[in-house]
């Protein structure tokens, strides 16, 4: 008798495998099919997407690439001849600056020697002016001196 109590309540093995086995074939039989389902689908996607959307997909890529290098190279030449322009007159206003700069030098240089001849001629005026009233001056004391003799 114990052992047969000891089975009916503490030896579950029976009943747990007859739940495995009920287990595994539901799951097999129904969810395995749901899955394979699944997977066949995802088998077709992915053969659709590998021949035709992935070529598809491709070809605009190319076609897409091809027209925007094109762009590319006719904005970076624009841009080049953009730059070569700028560099020009850039390097015009440079000459213009330089030239001005020139005539400024060379005309500072011919105003400082017309300065430098009018300073001698002024000088010269002077120095005449001054020879004048040394003799006025010496005339006057001679004639002073004609004066204070009386």
């Amino acid at each position: 008798d114990v052992g047969e109590v000891y089975s009916r309540l503490l030896d579950h093995r029976p009943v747990i495998q007859g739940e495995i086995r009920y287990f595994v074939k539901e799951f097999e039989e129904k969810r395995g099919l749901r899955e394979l389902r699944v997977l066949e689908n995802l088998k077709n996607t992915i053969f659709e997407t590998n021949e035709r959307v992935l070529p598809k997909c491709e070809q605009a890529m190319q076609d897409n690439l091809s027209e925007t290098f094109k762009r590319l190279q006719a904005a970076n030449a624009m841009i080049h001849r953009l730059q070569e322009r700028e560099h020009e007159a850039r390097k015009l206003q440079a000459d213009k600056v330089m030239a001005r700069e020139e005539k400024c030098i060379a005309h500072w240089e011919e105003f400082m020697k017309e300065q430098q001849n009018k300073r001698a001629e002024v000088d010269e005026e002077h120095r005449k002016a001054m020879e004048r009233l040394k003799e006025q001056y010496s005339d006057m004391e001679k004639e002073l001196a004609k004066y204070i003799s009386f």
